[in-house]
């Protein structure tokens, strides 16, 4: 039994290794006649992509994604739509000596206790190089949302350094290297991040998603509440260690009256006083912004050497070569926001097929 597949009536199944010539993802039950092509999904990709700034890994790949199938004459067709992303810029050698060894923080260990057998070349399957797929079938779960629902996520936090949430403003996070709203604290974190990179050391991450103008309605209870499986899509992007809803965790210290998202009309129809909800009750959409966060934890790939063992027993320590993120919470931005909507996606059409 495997598990590669994401979603009930969207859904997706991703392919391929971190150091093998290609990764891919088919796409199944995408509505027919929906304009799509490879510059639909490309800028998601681009986002995605290694090699922008100093504070990333400097694998360098083009991400360049191609339409195998599903697509004629410019529209979705219905059928399962098949995307391929070639690699081309793998230094296997760089992991050569990890063969028999464990890196710490790593899915190495676990993956030779499951099926005896892993890729070390970066993990193989575990590497977030498998994330770029998920980024690919995020553009056309946008595609079935349609132009009216705004998705787009944003860093919160790294390491103990938060933004100023008073400082807030969407416009900044294309404007720095951290996909940060806060242009005090991006500022704050290049140096930061400077002194966490040249010592060889690395960092976590909160990543912040929010859905704008999701309709009143998406989620079916009980055991496919939307803010279940929105927390089971970002928990299952490589290095998530944690997520939470609206005010999640801090809600644990809120009494019933601070908690309660006050309700009163605006113009005929009804409006929250408050979201701590994160747009979600009972499972069900309320209308209001859908609010995720994820924690992210520090890259496991580092150059500061650590105790560990081999495949046979023997202690070491143990030092990972390679290119690597001081903080791989950067990236996830665009991987967060790729499956928020293809959650979405899935419930907007299983939504419509209970109701209509």
């Amino acid at each position: 039994m495997s598990h590669n597949i994401f979603g009930h009536l969207f859904r997706f199944t991703t392919w391929g290794e971190s150091h093998g010539p290609a990764i891919g993802c088919v796409v199944d039950g995408c509505p027919p006649l929906l304009e799509l092509a490879e510059t639909d999904i490309q800028p998601f990709l681009d986002a995605r992509k290694p090699g922008t700034s100093r504070f990333v890994t400097q694998r360098k790949e083009p991400d360049q994604v191609k339409i195998l199938s599903g697509v004629f004459e410019g529209k979705t067709t219905g059928t399962p739509i098949s995307l391929i992303i070639e690699n081309t810029d793998q230094r296997s050698r760089d992991y050569a000596e990890i063969k028999e060894r464990y890196r710490p923080g790593h899915a190495d260990l676990t993956y030779d206790a499951k099926y005896g057998i892993r890729d070390y070349r970066g993990g193989g399957r575990s590497s977030a190089r498998e994330t770029a797929n998920r980024v690919a079938a995020g553009a056309i779960a946008r595609k079935i949302l349609g132009d009216d629902i705004i998705i787009r996520g944003a860093v919160v936090q790294i390491g103990a350094h938060m933004i100023d949430a008073e400082n807030w403003d969407w416009k900044q996070v294309s404007k720095n290297p951290f996909w940060c709203p806060d242009a005090k604290a991006a500022k704050d974190w290049e140096s930061y991040l400077d002194e966490i990179r040249k010592s060889g050391n690395s960092i976590g991450a909160i990543v912040e998603v929010h859905a704008e103008n999701v309709p009143a309605g998406w989620g079916a209870p009980v055991y496919g509440k939307l803010d279940s499986d929105i927390a089971n899509g970002l928990m299952s992007i490589n290095a998530a260690k944690g997520v939470e809803i609206g005010a999640g965790f801090a809600s644990a210290s809120f009494t019933g009256v601070e908690n309660a998202d006050e309700i009163r009309m605006d113009d005929g129809d009804y409006t929250f006083l408050g979201n701590n909800s994160g747009g979600i009750l009972g499972g069900i959409s309320n209308g209001d912004t859908i609010v995720a966060r994820m924690a992210i934890k520090p890259t496991s790939s580092m150059l500061s050497v650590l105790k560990s063992v081999t495949k046979s027993g023997e202690e070491i320590d143990v030092r990972t070569k390679g290119r690597h993120d001081p903080c791989v919470g950067i990236r996830a931005v665009p991987v967060a926001e790729a499956m928020l909507a293809c959650v979405l996606a899935d419930h907007k059409l299983r939504h419509r097929g209970q109701v209509g």
